[in-house]
């Protein structure tokens, strides 16, 4: 199979996260900011796809150069091998974004970018005429960053948080990659108990579950690149396949959704169920002062209110305060909660162990980590 150079897009501070899915999946990578770069065949596109559930979107790249005028962008671009891509019939829209570089009218790059791909095409077909773009979609990107030109073709389609079993959400809905990362850079592991008690639209357990059971998180949505040519459903059959085979249904788990709205109590145990997942978690309406339990070693993990508008704040920071008394007693569950809040461990009453800059959308946020005492060990 031919190798590819694969880039794989994340939001800020998830790179480090990203870089160990794509090494778990067998590739070699290099980490750059908000991008993870790798080689891999057909198979490493169909599997990242599939498999990578903190990666924003997986592209292809097919060539990077320094342009400081539209003649060199012309040209360079027109020197690539496009052919090798796409075919007779491809619809290829081209998009493009520019920093700080000379060439900043990015309406102008991407007609360029077009025109020199279109020259590059008729002379590989032997065509006189415009193509029709009538047949498969290959969505190419030209991102200009000091001067440097990236372009690259998209191989997921929707972003890849779209796993395709929300029906319903929430006002500010958190992405399900994030939700899947802030599972990951917690100790849960699927023998463990854990809580959401902000649970919105379910996306936090849904995700859970996922990793629980190590379902593939793109195992129930389609991606643009089935409809390549140069891809065989071979490839895409066996790598579902795989997927079903490594998936374990049989993991028992323990999860538990709650929040104070009855409404999107409701919307959580739609989605799970539209997941396939509606018998693993437990959802309820109830306020987070009014959580208890008896057992052990669990985890918690939320992204409460953040306080962002105006007179919400108050009342936000009175509920981190009556949540810090609520679970002052819990000392062998690890709690985690995300919010923009600077204050939140003054609030809280509590330090964090640790805390973790991320963005939740365009929005700075702090996740802050309380580590509960190790589960002891068992004896063989």
């Amino acid at each position: 199979m031919t190798k590819y150079e694969l880039i794989a897009t994340s939001a800020m501070g998830l790179e480090a996260l990203v870089a160990k899915e794509i090494r778990s999946l067998g590739y070699d990578c290099q980490v750059e900011n908000g991008r993870i770069t790798y080689q891999g065949d057909e198979r490493a596109i169909a599997k990242s796809n599939l498999w990578l559930r903190t990666a924003d979107r997986v592209r292809l790249k097919v060539g990077e150069f320094k342009a400081t005028t539209f003649d060199e962008l012309f040209e360079k671009t027109k020197a690539l091998p496009w052919e090798r891509f796409l075919p007779e019939s491809a619809e290829f829209p081209v998009s493009g974004k520019s920093v700080k570089s000379k060439l900043f009218s990015v309406s102008d790059c991407q007609a360029i970018v077009k025109k020199a791909i279109v020259e590059r095409m008729k002379k590989h077909y032997k065509k006189t005429s415009w193509f029709e773009e009538n047949g498969p979609l290959f969505k190419i990107e030209v991102a200009l960053h000091k001067d440097v030109a990236l372009l690259t073709i998209d191989t997921s389609g929707s972003g890849l948080h779209k796993r395709g079993y929300r029906v319903g959400q929430g006002e500010a809905p958190i992405k399900e990659t994030l939700a899947a990362a802030l599972i990951m850079l917690t100790n849960w592991t699927p023998d463990r108990p854990l809580v959401d008690p902000f649970c919105g639209s379910g996306t936090l357990p849904i995700e859970a579950a996922l990793i629980g059971q190590n379902i593939a998180p793109g195992f129930n949505r389609e991606f643009v690149s089935e409809n390549w040519n140069w891809i065989s459903s071979k490839v895409w059959d066996e790598v579902r396949i795989e997927a079903e085979d490594l998936a374990n249904y049989d993991q028992i788990l323990d999860i538990t959704g709650s929040d104070v709205d009855h409404r999107l109590v409701k919307i959580s145990e739609e989605n799970a169920f539209e997941a396939g997942l509606g018998d693993l978690i437990t959802f309820k309406q109830m306020r987070v002062q009014d959580f208890t339990t008896t057992k052990q070693y669990g985890v918690i993990v939320g992204n409460p209110p953040y306080g962002e508008r105006l007179g919400e704040k108050k009342a936000v920071q009175k509920m981190y305060s009556e949540m810090g008394q609520t679970f002052a007693n819990l000392d062998t569950w690890s709690i985690y909660m995300l919010t923009s809040d600077e204050e939140f461990e003054t609030h809280y009453g509590k330090p964090a162990t640790k805390k973790r800059k991320l963005f939740n959308g365009f929005i700075k946020t702090d996740y802050y980590q309380y580590w509960g005492k190790r589960p002891p060990r068992v004896k063989e």
